[in-house]
C-alpha cells in the first residue's frame, strides 16, 4: 500500500505518523514541494496513486477525472472546503479528515490571543523595545463575557479553558442543541445576542460564501470589545473590522486566519491599530501534528483494506 503525501506539514513536528505508517505497512511517497499544487502539477504528482493526503491542494472534478486509480483522499486537518465532495462521491473516492485532532491546539492559541489582546501585551512589548517604560492598563478576564460562535470540538475546548479564568460564557451554534451547550457550562443564545453582549468574541465556525460577522454585527459589539478569529478569514468582514479598529470601537482584534492567505502588503487590516496577527498557526503544535498525521494514515489503510474509516466525510 502506498500513500502520496502532498502536505509538507505531515509528520513535520512528530515522528509518530511515519512510524505508524511503517507499522501498518504503508509506504509514503512524498511530493511536498510547491505546496499547494493545482492543475497539471497536481495531476502529475498523484496520477496513478490510490491514496493521497492533502493540505491546501484543491481536489476538484478535473483532478479526480484524471486520476482514475484514486480510492481515498485524506485531509490533514478538519476543513474539506478544498475538496469537491460531490465530485469525489460521484467518482467513488472516499474522503476522510481528522476532526478534533487539532482542537486543543487551536483552543490554546485562542486563549493566548485573548490574553494578549486583553492585557495589551504586544503594545507593551513594542513600547519596551522602543526604549520606553509605559503603563498599559488592560482588561482582567474574570467577570467578563466571552461569546463563542461555533460550539463544536474547538469551541468546547475554548469554553473549558475560559471557565478557568472566570469568564461568563455564551455560545451560538446552529448545529449544536441548546441542551448540549448548557451542559458544557455555556449559555445558548442567538448569533445577534452573543455578538452584542460579549466583551470578547471568538469565532469557531466553518467559512461560507459571505462573511458571518458583518459591519452591522461589529457595530453592535460593546465599545472596547475584542474579537478573536482562529477559524476562517472569510468569517469576518475584514474591511469593517479594520475600520472599527481605526475608530477605536474595538480595543483589539487577534487573527490567525485571513480571507486571503498570506494577506497582501496593502491589506487594510495590516495597517489597523491594535491588531494581533499570526500566520494560521492554530494547528501547529506537536500533539496536533501527531494526531492529524496518525489518524489520517490509519483511515487510509482502513479504506484500502475495505474497512469503514473512523472519520468518513463522503
Amino acid at each position: 500500500m502506498r500513500l502520496t503525501v502532498l502536505t509538507p506539514s505531515f509528520g513535520k513536528y512528530s515522528s509518530e505518523p511515519s512510524a505508524r505508517s511503517a507499522q501498518l505497512g504503508l509506504e509514503l511517497d512524498y511530493r511536498t514541494e510547491n505546496h499547494p499544487k493545482s492543475g497539471p502539477e497536481l495531476i502529475e504528482a498523484i496520477s496513478g496513486a490510490e491514496a493521497v493526503i492533502v493540505g491546501l491542494d484543491r481536489i476538484d472534478a478535473e483532478v479526480l477525472a484524471a486520476c482514475p486509480d484514486l480510492k481515498v483522499v485524506a485531509k490533514h486537518g478538519a476543513g474539506v472546503d478544498n475538496i469537491d465532495l460531490a465530485a469525489a462521491a460521484a467518482a467513488g473516492v472516499t474522503v476522510v479528515n481528522t476532526p478534533g485532532a487539532n482542537a486543543e491546539s487551536v483552543a490554546d492559541l485562542t486563549l493566548g490571543l485573548l490574553i494578549m489582546g486583553a492585557r495589551r501585551i504586544r503594545e507593551a512589548e513594542d513600547s519596551l523595545r522602543d526604549g520606553k517604560w509605559g503603563v498599559f492598563f488592560g482588561s482582567q478576564l474574570s467577570g467578563k463575557r466571552l461569546g463563542i460562535l461555533g460550539f463544536g470540538r474547538i469551541g468546547r475546548e475554548v469554553a473549558k479553558r475560559a471557565a478557568g479564568f472566570g469568564l461568563s460564557i455564551s455560545a451560538y451554534d446552529p448545529f449544536v442543541p441548546n441542551e448540549a451547550i448548557n451542559e458544557a457550562g455555556a449559555r445558548p443564545q442567538s448569533l445577534a445576542e452573543v455578538v452584542a453582549a460579549s466583551d470578547f468574541l471568538t469565532l469557531h465556525l466553518p467559512g461560507g460564501e459571505e462573511p458571518l460577522i458583518t459591519s452591522e454585527h461589529i457595530a453592535s459589539m460593546p465599545a472596547g470589545a475584542g474579537l478573536i478569529n482562529a477559524a476562517r478569514g472569510g468569517l469576518v468582514d475584514e474591511t469593517a473590522l479594520a475600520e472599527a479598529l481605526h475608530r477605536g470601537h474595538l480595543s483589539f482584534a487577534a487573527l490567525d486566519a485571513f480571507a486571503t492567505e498570506p494577506p497582501t502588503a496593502d491589506d487594510p487590516l495590516l495597517g489597523a491599530p491594535n491588531l494581533i496577527a499570526t500566520p494560521h498557526i492554530g494547528a501547529y503544535s506537536d500533539i496536533a501534528n501527531a494526531n492529524m498525521g496518525t489518524w489520517a494514515v490509519e483511515d487510509v489503510v482502513r479504506v484500502l483494506q475495505g474497512v469503514e474509516p473512523r472519520f468518513p466525510v463522503v
